[in-house]
């Protein structure tokens, strides 16, 4: 049996809080917590996209301020990676939560683990 992380945008993170307002995102985009530029906070204010691209499942993780960042969901189990940019990305999943950390952000995203039966492969 091989785990494999999939990651889940997470609307059951803000509880009952609005969405946030960003005009930039699409009509549909996933509220996730985060904690931006050092803060050790974290807070339901930032909006995720999902969207295929060169056969890659790639998240837009939009920020309040209008910036963004661009993940791209690993098929190896590992969860998610930088899809653009130089910053390097660390990882670290702890229960059924998998934070992602870029420079000064850290985002947050629920996991779910699905055991792959080897034999079925």
């Amino acid at each position: 049996m091989r785990g494999v992380i999939c990651v889940l945008l997470a609307v059951s993170l803000i509880g009952c809080s609005p969405a946030p307002s960003q005009p930039q995102a699409r009509i549909g985009a996933e509220t996730i917590e985060c904690a931006l530029d050092g803060s050790t906070e974290f807070k339901p204010e930032c909006l995720v996209e999902r969207d295929r691209t060169d056969g890659a499942t790639v998240l837009t993780v939009r920020h309040p301020d209008g910036s963004f960042r661009r993940l791209e969901q690993l098929t190896d189990g590992r969860g998610l990676a930088a899809w653009d940019g130089a910053d390097s990305v660390v990882r670290t999943a702890h229960d059924d939560m998998l934070t992602i950390e870029i420079a000064d952000d850290r985002y947050r995203f629920l996991t779910i683990e699905r055991a792959t039966d080897a034999s079925a492969e």
